[in-house]
């Protein structure tokens, strides 16, 4: 899959603005008024979680990160400082995509790999929790997704821990996954004695993997 995506980047924006401001460049797409966008961005310390969440899966206790309803796939989820969201907005109606979420996952194994780091999609085992994401080769996880399709159009798409506080993913279950280990780009590269890339470095090497410019 392969078509010119326009990349927008942006600082630290509130979650709740982002999701206001998603429903905004989701309608100009359908509408025609903008073409194919990739936002690149950041959130202040935000839990959220999809509509299939289960309550068990929340923190058990008040928490000084917020926590906030969305209405993306995927579970339990943890945004901060020192990772990377990416909300994609594309039509696909006309694409003749098969599976979006799979695409998504190999750009950014591609655009990982451009940066030093091996990691791998995992298929889904029947009637298992869902594996869709990035992960390590030992089954850490590294980029969590969570896209919405209606009308043709995307929305929601992917975070990835460069240097995040890994401790606030202790404070519920992540991903629906109870026994997941979430990992970022910087402990990885202290294992591998390499130096951690920068958000810019994370921002150019994924949108060249996704075809955004």
């Amino acid at each position: 899959m392969s078509w010119p995506i326009q990349r927008v980047d942006l600082g630290v924006v509130d979650y709740e603005q982002a999701a206001q401001d998603m429903q905004i460049w989701v309608a100009q797409r359908r509408g025609g008024l903008a073409g194919d966008r990739l936002f690149l961005l950041s959130h202040p310390p935000v839990i959220t979680y999809g509509p299939r969440t289960s309550l068990a899966d929340l923190p058990v206790e008040a928490t000084a990160i917020p926590t906030v309803p969305v209405d993306r796939g995927g579970y339990a989820t943890y945004h901060g400082p020192g990772q990377l969201v990416g909300y994609l907005v594309i039509n696909i109606r006309d694409r003749g995509v098969a599976d979006i979420v799979r695409w998504l996952e190999h750009g950014l194994t591609e655009g990982l790999a451009q940066l030093g780091f091996t990691t791998v999609r995992r298929d889904t085992p029947k009637g298992s929790p869902s594996l869709v994401g990035v992960w390590t080769p030992d089954h850490r996880k590294l980029c969590s997704i969570g896209m919405r399709i209606r009308g043709g159009v995307t929305s929601h798409g992917f975070a990835i821990n460069i240097n995040p506080e890994i401790t606030a993913f202790h404070q519920f279950t992540a991903c629906g996954l109870r026994d997941v280990t979430m990992t970022s780009l910087r402990e990885i590269a202290e294992e591998q004695g390499t130096p951690v890339p920068t958000d810019g470095q994370v921002r150019d090497a994924v949108s060249a993997a996704l075809g955004a410019s």
